[in-house]
């Protein structure tokens, strides 16, 4: 039944958002595993529409904060404010205590509401003042940047991308796509946004979740898993080209990643099992941000997933 509901959500995702089918997979992948999404591409590809379309497909609060240089880490976490009638100070809750947060083009705020963003998505809680406040159980931080424009920005340190469970890059739609979009927006204009289906409640959510870590992953599995993580702390083991094209590894994060990624993958296509192509197919996205290359991989115009992509090649399959 639930994973009945969870489809049409995902069909729902692909009729409002075109072309993308990376995107709605890790859009999901990132709900069932239940870490934070960064979202990446040029303008007008459907990055917030996306997100905000999956927030209306999930019943919980959501709010939208638009990152500007001028943003503070109060606008965020929310302040102390003095009550006159009372002599005292009270608390008021900032937009982080939604449930759902879309932060768009995170990298247009400056550090120290970075900063605040960071402790909310690692810790589950802020700090205002001496005080600490726990967010909802239920809560994910969906970001968007644009790589084209770097004047006005912050760009997010590794530190706070390491947090991201995910990271999807988004390319352009090809001409038959861009077809079907004019088509969608004429019928929008004309007849108004597709019917949104039953949303999730946070019980059906968590449920889904726990059948997701129930799914059986092999010893040999969970071996591949790692044996990806140390081909970037250790490429010389492999390749001599793949070691002069990384300069840092990944941290133990990605390796939790890459199961629970795994997981959610394989339960959203019906298994009952971590099958290695689950593990192949969300390796990109979730060790994309956190590999550093070398100056000589920059300089040769190499990327991260062609690096990505040489692992999966070199490290041998169970």
């Amino acid at each position: 039944m639930q994973r009945q509901r969870l489809n049409l959500i995902q069909q729902y995702l692909q009729q409002m958002v075109l072309g993308q089918p990376n995107l709605v997979e890790g859009l999901l992948i990132a709900l069932i595993a239940d870490g934070h999404l960064l979202v990446e591409g040029p303008p007008g590809l459907a990055k917030t529409r996306a997100v905000k379309a999956l927030a209306d497909c999930i019943d919980g609060d959501f709010h939208r904060i638009q990152f500007t240089p001028d943003l503070l880490p109060a606008d965020l976490t929310g302040t102390d404010i003095f009550r006159q009638e009372t002599g005292s100070f009270e608390f008021q809750p900032g937009p982080l205590f939604h449930n759902l947060i879309l932060a768009d083009e995170i990298n247009r705020a400056p550090a120290k509401v970075q900063s605040a963003l960071l402790e909310a998505m690692a810790e589950g809680q802020i700090t205002v003042g001496k005080r600490s406040y726990t967010l909802p159980k239920l809560f994910l931080v969906m970001a968007t940047q644009n790589p084209i424009e770097n004047e006005g920005t912050y760009p997010l340190p590794e530190a706070q991308l390491d947090r991201f469970l995910l990271h999807l890059s988004l390319d352009y739609p090809d001409a038959e796509t861009e077809l079907e979009i004019l088509a969608l927006s004429r019928n929008e204009a004309q007849q108004g946004n597709l019917a949104t289906p039953q949303p999730l409640n946070e019980q059906e959510l968590f449920a889904i979740r726990d059948e997701a870590l129930r799914l059986y992953m092999a010893p040999q599995m969970e071996q591949y898993i790692v044996a990806l993580v140390m081909a970037t702390r250790q490429p010389k083991r492999y390749d001599e080209t793949l070691a002069d094209w990384i300069q840092w590894g990944v941290s133990p994060r990605a390796s939790i990643a890459l199961e629970r990624c795994a997981r959610a993958r394989a339960w959203l296509h019906g298994r009952d099992y971590v099958a290695p192509e689950d593990v192949q197919a969300v390796a990109p996205n979730v060790l994309r941000h956190r590999i550093l290359l070398s100056y000589q991989a920059e300089a040769e115009g190499i990327d991260k997933d062609q690096v990505i992509n040489r692992i999966l090649k070199l490290v041998a399959i169970p």
